[in-house]
């Protein structure tokens, strides 16, 4: 029987366990798509970009102008009538992060606001990761939203990039997670975000649909393994990896614009049950 890493939390321990015992082994050289780098026992947060910077020999680029989630749009290889009618302003968006502001509202479903606690007790504020606030807010909340960049020390290629979100207040990290696309089995190419966790990570692959008014939808609501979807996947004891596929849980994006900004909706959901809607509204600095 395959076993997680002995030297940690119970409670990591138990979660990969999980994973081991209803997730299914994976080859790296046949699942490439799905695999991205995994935390370390101790500082995923901001500590962990450091840590990958100086494993992986890389040059750390931040508080740099014109860095985006995306190199480019054309990467997604969306059809060529729907790319026309995207809206320009998402595309910039996408295409250069760091040169936008966001606020959020937050709007927790109350059967699962326990569920949100209990998260953040045992797991989100101890790895710095993942803090989800718990209070609905009426007002909107200011993020300090970084792109940062991880080069390669010989070529200068972008070879991971993440996004820092951060509440200002507080400046507790809500997401760190390291975003770009990948090529899905059927062949679909994905927005893929992956938010290291210890000893593994949490992967999201969100299939991009654009509607006819010009709007952005990302949804990870795939049916089966190698589908769109959220994913958990581990190194354990041995040094082999595993990955679960957790069709229950949801996530899904809906990007818009009005005349002034851009507007976003992000809603999580468990067994079709809405968990937490996130609302953001995303702004252009204005020395840009």
């Amino acid at each position: 029987m395959n076993l997680a890493y002995p030297s940690q939390k119970i409670q990591d321990w138990f979660t990969q366990q999980w994973v081991i015992l209803w997730g299914r082994k994976i080859n790296i050289d046949d699942e490439n798509w799905l695999l991205g780098p995994f935390g370390n026992l101790n500082g995923i947060g901001e500590d962990f970009i450091h840590q990958l910077a100086e494993k992986e020999h890389l040059i750390i680029l931040r508080n740099q102008e014109n860095q985006g989630l995306i190199n480019c749009f054309k990467d997604l290889n969306l059809p060529g009538n729907e790319l026309e009618v995207l809206s320009d302003k998402i595309i910039d968006f996408y295409e250069n992060t760091s040169n936008y502001e966001l606020n959020f509202k937050v709007k927790w479903n109350p059967f699962f606001k326990f569920f949100g606690l209990l998260v953040q007790v045992l797991f989100s504020k101890r790895i710095n990761q993942l803090n989800l606030p718990l209070k609905n807010n009426i007002e909107k909340e200011t993020l300090n939203s970084e792109i940062i960049q991880l080069l390669d020390s010989k070529t200068k290629q972008i070879k991971y990039t993440f996004w820092l979100r951060k509440t200002i207040d507080t400046n507790v990290v809500v997401y760190s997670g390291i975003y770009g696309t990948c090529k899905l089995p059927s062949g679909k190419t994905c927005v893929k975000a992956i938010f290291p966790l210890p000893k593994g990570n949490a992967t999201v692959i969100l299939n991009p649909i654009v509607s006819k008014n010009g709007g952005l939808k990302l949804e990870s609501s795939g049916k089966k393994f190698g589908d769109a979807g959220f994913y958990f996947l581990l190194e354990d004891s041995k040094g082999q990896n595993w990955a679960q596929f957790i069709k229950t849980f949801r996530d899904s994006l809906v990007v818009g614009e009005n005349k002034t900004e851009i507007v976003a909706v992000q809603t999580l959901s468990l067994w079709n049950l809405k968990v937490l809607e996130l609302k953001y509204q995303i702004i252009k600095k204005l020395n840009i």
